[in-house]
């Protein structure tokens, strides 16, 4: 039979042969006739995508995080590899984004040693993995082995996510902010910035549509509100009060764009906040409530960096605590809080795990929410048991909790005295404040630049701020993000800075930025 079917098809194949070689030579004597083929012809063939013809939400919508500064970055670096000594420093030390293991961090020996047992359940029997691993750490691999169908950790789970894990990430809000939580309203997702945009494409309708916003705002908003078709609300921050959140500011805000035909759906805190590195008190939060409960909008509270809490008058409460603590229910107020295994002391940003827990909204819209997360089939199984891992680390009695508790702390320990050092360093520079870091990890330094760098930066057709990272970039080696990149006050200027770099390296950023800065006000002075 399958010599028949060979037959047939080698048959066809010479047909087909025969027919196409009988147009070629039909079309090379039709060539030969008319000398040559126009050069101009297949020039002529319109191009099928250019930036005028792709969608101009794409060319609108910006990234400053990893935009034209991680750019020039990244060449020095490969010029750096290629000729050794040839730029005036050894290596690029990148403060642009919060990445901390590709800073040097270690990530957390328990949550390791549980996904290396998912992913390879086979050694979970041999004798050796006892003396490799903790007790606690095979313990827990079984219980979430026995959570996934098939125990296979390459296999597309529920598109919420795992329901074990959901179980285990429902309980360890609970514990957190001693209310109940459902699982039911977790979705886990690559990520928080997933979730972002899923809420975005089910919020913003037309143009019309718009989110209140903090300003400076991480730029994952304004990128994601502007792809998904909506307007940007700003709401200002105050710097002069530790970057306050001010009601009457939100309540302007919103009536003015009520003036312009928009209808706000929904306002953004981010808290602690990016890029600012405040952490709001419990009274500031019960004002905000209490005005999206007033308005009717939505809560997107970004609380990925709840862990990153270095003051010790401040302390992290979740927006879902505080309006439960309020007597709101689900019938009286919409929040959704985004989570992340990127930030914290854990780090982990390449595995891409994280979760929103979605309340206040009907059966028939979470129906929409879930239809959108099945689009996606599901996030990655290894961010799902990170995020559950995140959520109910060992506990006291456990094999690992004095290695996770030393690990821990020594982190967020070293990120505190980081962040001071490097206020410290940025408040003693001439024209620079800089707020107290209170959380998250970066700076937010307002530099107040000579009026002949503005005039400069004019000159170079870039924001005064980007002018001033990339003259600190091509001294020094050092990548900030230019404060123009999250939005500012108007006539203001800042840079972010993280304070991610390990503890022996930032006397070196300080000493490099310095003698930068000296130098840049000297020459720029008026």
């Amino acid at each position: 039979m399958r010599r028949f079917v060979s037959g047939v098809l080698s048959s066809y194949q010479k047909r087909s042969l025969s027919h196409r070689s009988l147009r070629f030579f039909s079309s090379t004597t039709s060539l030969s006739n008319s000398d040559s083929p126009s050069s101009s012809s297949s020039a002529a063939m319109p191009t099928p995508v250019t930036l005028e013809t792709i969608n101009p939400k794409v060319l609108e919508c910006e990234y400053a995080v990893r935009g034209e500064i991680v750019t020039l970055a990244q060449r020095l670096q490969q010029e750096l590899q290629e000729k050794p000594g040839s730029l005036p420093f050894d290596e690029i030390l990148y403060c642009n984004i919060g990445n901390p293991q590709s800073l040097g961090q270690q990530p957390i020996t328990f949550f390791r040693e549980v996904i290396a047992l998912c992913d390879h359940p086979p050694i979970l029997d041999k004798s050796e993995t006892q003396g490799l691993f903790s007790a606690d750490a095979i313990e827990r691999a079984w219980q979430i082995l026995d959570q996934i169908p098939g125990r296979a950790t390459g296999a597309y789970s529920h598109s919420q996510g795992i329901k074990g894990l959901r179980d285990t990430i429902a309980a360890g809000i609970e514990a957190r902010d001693g209310f109940p939580s459902n699982p039911n309203d977790i979705f886990l997702t690559d990520g928080a910035s997933p979730a972002v945009h899923m809420m975005m494409q089910l919020l913003i309708r037309t143009e019309k549509d718009g989110i209140l916003c903090p300003i400076p705002q991480y730029p994952l908003y304004s990128a994601s509100i502007v792809l998904h078709g909506g307007t940007l609300v700003p709401y200002y921050l105050d710097e002069a009060t530790g970057w306050g959140l001010e009601i009457s500011e939100l309540q302007k805000q919103l009536e003015d764009a009520k003036s312009k035909g928009i209808t706000v759906r929904a306002l953004v805190v981010i808290n602690p906040g990016n890029p600012t590195g405040q952490v709001l008190s419990e009274d500031n939060q019960r004002d905000i409530v209490e005005f999206c409960k007033k308005e009717g909008l939505v809560l997107l509270a970004d609380e990925v960096y709840q862990e990153n809490v270095y003051v010790p008058d401040k302390k992290f409460h979740s927006f879902k605590k505080i309006s439960r603590s309020m007597g709101y229910g689900e019938e009286d107020i919409s929040v959704v809080s985004f989570q992340s295994v990127s930030k914290g002391y854990y780090g982990e940003c390449g595995k891409r795990g994280g979760y929103m827990e979605v309340t206040g909204f009907g059966a028939d819209v979470r129906e929409q929410i879930y239809k959108v997360a099945s689009v996606n089939l599901c996030s990655n199984i290894t961010g799902q048991i990170l995020a559950s891992l995140v959520m109910s680390p060992p506990k006291v009695g456990d094999e690992s909790y004095e290695s996770y508790f030393m690990e821990k702390d020594g982190i967020l320990s070293s990120l505190a005295r980081r962040a001071k050092t490097l206020e410290d360093a940025l408040n003693s520079l001439e024209g620079v404040t800089c707020n107290k870091a209170e959380g998250a990890m970066y700076l937010f330094p307002r530099i107040h630049l000579p009026e002949k760098a503005i005039k400069a930066a004019e000159a170079a057709k870039t924001a005064p701020d980007a002018f001033y990272a990339r003259r600190l970039l091509n001294a020094t080696g050092i990548v900030v993000v230019p404060g123009s990149g999250f939005g500012q006050v108007p006539g203001t200027w800042h840079f972010r800075c993280t304070i991610l770099p390990q503890e022996d390296k930032i006397p070196a950023v300080v000493s490099r930025l310095t003698e930068f800065h000296k130098g840049f006000m000297e020459e720029f002075r008026d």
